[in-house]
């Protein structure tokens, strides 16, 4: 791994109490939190919680499938004999040392396009025995519906990759019933007989595996996880949590001059971190209708509110950015977080004004890939200006990821109109697996390793940050 072990970040814990910090109205209240009832630690590592699971469920040997790195790393570096094999979906990167014990029993489905397949090709080189099937100009971005998009090549590869590790490995059939529950903060919901195959959260997909499910579930005991601490559930939470992204959204709320009374709306709310957030800030002053065409998201955001007491004071609804399901203007605020970068961003702004109220704002943030990163880091000055220069993300062929955004809101028609870009400042892993990604697209073995190593002697030494930039945008819809 790159970074620090996840295990060297699980916090202090003595005689079995969870500690908290003290936190205020535009912190996050819950470092421990519920999921089905019981407390959690949010600071367990991951391959605990699944290891935890499968000891529960008594799965000694699997199948696994996945994306996000964050999900899969430490269970394939540390317990490699648990996997029958691994599946990687357009992976975000794919770290060497964590694969190496696993590489015959490896297959990567990637694109062609965009830093992650750079990423991946390059890790390939380094896994000759790793099976890798690359779909052909495709560009596997966090929102891409990557299963839906091309489900019967995957579908035919993954069976028949499945069926020779099977052969190879003589897996059992799993005795598990079919049904749901949750371990660790780990949910859980089993589908069909045979050989347990366990389902990984697939990033932002929309409908994440459901275009293979039949199919897989016709030859395998598949399990499906998900919970707030997996996927980009864990992830989107992670950055919602984190005082230096939580102060980019601040300033913005601020700059609309939110009134008692108004009526907001997300739009692509995710986990809802932030409108928990924004309910509490305001202490429930406001309307707040949150939509996004994730369901799964959905479902988490609405598990999330209710087990910090927010049940009430949002309302979660399917919505597709594009062509949002309201009338016109309904809202006194329609606001957005990193949504328009992989969309119609001119589309997206024309429905957001079209739902404003005269009178309404309109509140943007986009990550700026225009912009350099800072990080604090003993690098050489060559290496430390190649990696702040690398973008903060990606944007797809119509998306916003820049200070075009500006001009964008002027286009709209929008009056009085604000622009500021900021930079969210992390003191954590939070943001590094992102950050990964594009490093071992740019930088050359010898200089990634340069890269961990000041990382690792800044984190001991405690003077660790990275700042991302964004560009930011407010606008008030005019009769």
């Amino acid at each position: 791994m790159l970074f620090k072990p996840l295990e060297s970040l699980a916090g202090d814990r003595k005689g079995g109490d969870l500690r908290r910090r003290a936190v205020n109205d535009d912190e996050p209240r819950f470092r421990v939190g519920k999921v089905g009832g019981m407390a959690v630690d949010h600071e367990v590592p991951i391959v605990e919680r699944l290891m935890q699971l499968f000891r529960h469920l008594g799965i000694t040997q699997v199948h696994v499938a996945g994306r996000l790195t964050a999900d899969w790393e430490d269970l394939a570096g540390m317990h490699p004999e648990l996997l029958a094999s691994l599946t990687l979906i357009c992976p975000t990167d794919m770290p060497p040392p964590s694969l190496k014990a696993l590489a015959s029993r490896l297959l990567v489905v990637t694109g062609d396009q965009g830093p992650a397949a750079e990423a991946v090709q390059k890790a390939a080189a380094t896994l000759p025995e790793a099976t890798i099937v690359t779909l052909r100009d495709y560009f596997g971005h966090p929102r891409a519906d990557v299963v839906a998009d091309h489900a019967e090549a995957i579908g035919h590869t993954m069976l028949a990759f499945l069926a020779r590790q099977e052969h190879e490995h003589d897996l059992k059939p799993s005795p598990l019933p079919e049904g749901e529950g949750e371990i660790a903060g780990i949910t859980y919901c089993m589908h069909g007989d045979g050989p347990p195959l366990i389902l990984l959260p697939l990033g932002l997909a929309p409908s994440q595996w459901d275009a293979l499910l039949p199919r897989l579930s016709a030859r395998y005991r598949t399990i499906v996880l998900g919970g707030a601490a997996l996927g980009s559930v864990a992830s989107l939470e992670a950055r919602g949590r984190s005082t230096g992204y939580l102060g980019v959204v601040r300033s913005l709320i601020e700059e609309t001059d939110l009134q008692p009374g108004e009526i907001i709306l997300d739009v692509g709310c995710g986990t809802g971190v932030l409108d928990r957030w924004l309910v509490r800030r305001t202490r429930r002053a406001n309307r707040l209708v949150a939509v996004d065409i994730h369901r799964t998201l959905l479902h988490e955001a609405r598990a999330l509110a209710s087990q910090e007491g927010l049940e009430g004071a949002i309302t979660f609804q399917v919505g597709n950015a594009e062509a949002l399901p309201f009338c016109d203007h309904s809202f006194d605020l329609v606001m957005s977080s990193t949504v328009m970068e992989l969309l119609d961003a001119d589309q997206m702004l024309r429905e957001m004004v079209r739902v404003t109220k005269l009178g309404g704002r309109v509140a943007v943030v986009v990550r700026a890939v225009d912009l350099r990163s800072v990080v604090n880091l003993p690098l050489r000055a060559e290496l430390k200006a190649k990696v702040e220069a690398l973008p903060n993300g990606v944007a797809g062929p119509r998306g916003c990821a820049d200070a075009s955004l500006y001009r964008r809101f002027r286009h709209v028609g929008l009056d009085d109109v604000r622009m500021f870009p900021q930079w969210a400042t992390y003191m954590d892993d939070t943001r590094l697996h992102g950050l990964q990604e594009r490093l071992l697209a740019a930088l050359s073995p010898a200089e990634v390793e340069e890269w961990r190593q000041a990382v690792e002697h800044a984190q001991n030494e405690g003077t660790f940050f990275v700042a991302l930039p964004f560009h930011c945008a407010v606008g008030t819809k005019r009769g």
